[in-house]
């Protein structure tokens, strides 16, 4: 492995990353908004390998070493992951890192550096079965809960991308010490590009968590396409199959940004959401946004949305419907959305993540001139 040689006066992060998820793109736009702050990033990655394009991107953002590891919720038991923890130290070690920070908490179970150690929770099995399940994870998958637990011990800092999901991590694992809300941002540039009369929602249908089958139900019912973004099949058989919803499958970055600027309408139904990227992004495109009537769309989009019961198909299709009808309200929407996803910007989310690394270090983190 060949370490890059880092830069007079720059730090050196290795971050956690997968190819699967939401994780992906959080970590390619924070670490592009940290670059200006002189801070270097080294990806290590997890789980299914990237395709060439995520690859190319991580490439010219830092750099990316993909590790023969997977993910805690695509295996069985916690012998698959032991390894984990050590392999990412072992980078760390060889990149000459000053920080790491990894992106699920059983990364940093037991873990033996000397280096500081930030864990985001950005979702997890525990906090996934109550809200979606509405129960305690299954005594089969109880080593989820050791593992994040003794994540949590083990990290400095610990990061929730929401104030709701902080208090849903809390309600399930108890008192988490150095416990912040750092929002997740979004690099999409708001847009007043013509909207065309569609609903668009993005996601990974094959979870649950999503809430597929509910919107697919209300595309039945709605006047308006109802079209659908993600993969349908999950990594370890999971499969969801849309009827009435235009489903179009994965589509590349850009051409999500493209669609998302076209619609008219953005929905969410999702019922587990510890922040809600695509909402974000649909707001910064002016659309106005349908979503869930769950504890984290209420603290971020406030007034700035419609909300509907996430367990009711014909909620969210009278919520479609009576916009596709009244323009004006349509356009009302969008603006506040827009207005209100300033709030998530990638220069404030790169701020909050600096000072925070440098409470870890008792000193700046940042050099760069502000």
């Amino acid at each position: 492995m060949i370490r890059r040689e880092r830069r007079k006066g720059h730090r050196c992060v290795v971050m956690t990353v997968d190819a699967v998820g939401g994780v992906w793109r959080y970590a390619m736009d924070l670490a592009t908004a940290l670059r200006p702050k002189q801070v270097e990033m080294v990806f290590a990655g997890l789980g299914p390998g990237p395709g060439k394009d995520k690859a190319a991107e991580a490439n010219r953002i830092g750099k990316l070493v993909w590790l023969d590891a997977p993910l805690d919720w695509m295996v069985e038991d916690e012998r698959a992951v032991a390894d984990v923890p050590r392999l990412i130290a072992d980078l760390a070690r060889c990149e000459e890192a000053d920080l790491l920070h990894v992106n699920l908490p059983s990364q940093a179970a037991y873990m033996e550096t000397d280096l500081p150690v930030t864990v985001a929770c950005h979702s997890c099995v525990v906090t996934w079965f109550a809200a979606v399940r509405r129960s305690h994870v299954p005594q089969d998958w109880q080593w989820q809960y050791r593992l994040n637990q003794a994540g949590f011990a083990r990290a400095d800092k610990v990061i929730a991308p929401s104030r709701s999901h902080a208090e849903a991590m809390q309600a399930v694992y108890g008192p988490i010490a150095d416990l912040h809300v750092v929002h997740n941002a979004s690099a999409l540039q708001s847009s007043d590009e013509p909207k065309r009369s569609f609903v668009l929602a993005a996601g990974r249908w094959w979870d649950d968590g999503k809430n597929g089958a509910v919107l697919d139900t209300a595309a039945g019912m709605t006047r308006w396409p109802v079209v659908v973004a993600g993969a349908s099949k999950g990594p370890s058989g999971q499969s969801m199959q849309f009827r009435h919803a235009d489903h179009r499958g994965e589509l590349p970055y850009t051409q999500m940004a493209a669609a998302m600027r076209q619609a008219a309408i953005v929905a969410s139904p999702s019922i587990y959401e510890p922040f809600g990227l695509a909402a974000l992004e649909g707001a910064r495109a002016g659309a106005a946004l349908v979503l869930a009537d769950i504890p984290t769309y209420r603290e971020n989009w406030g007034d700035a949305a419609l909300f509907a019961d996430p367990r009711d198909p014909e909620a969210f299709a009278d919520a479609f419907n009576t916009l596709a009808d009244d323009p004006q309200r349509r356009a009302t929407l969008g603006l506040k959305a827009r207005v209100r996803s300033e709030r998530f910007g990638l220069d404030a989310q790169a701020e909050a993540m600096c000072r925070i690394y440098s409470g870890m270090f008792g000193r700046p983190f940042s050099t760069a001139a502000e």
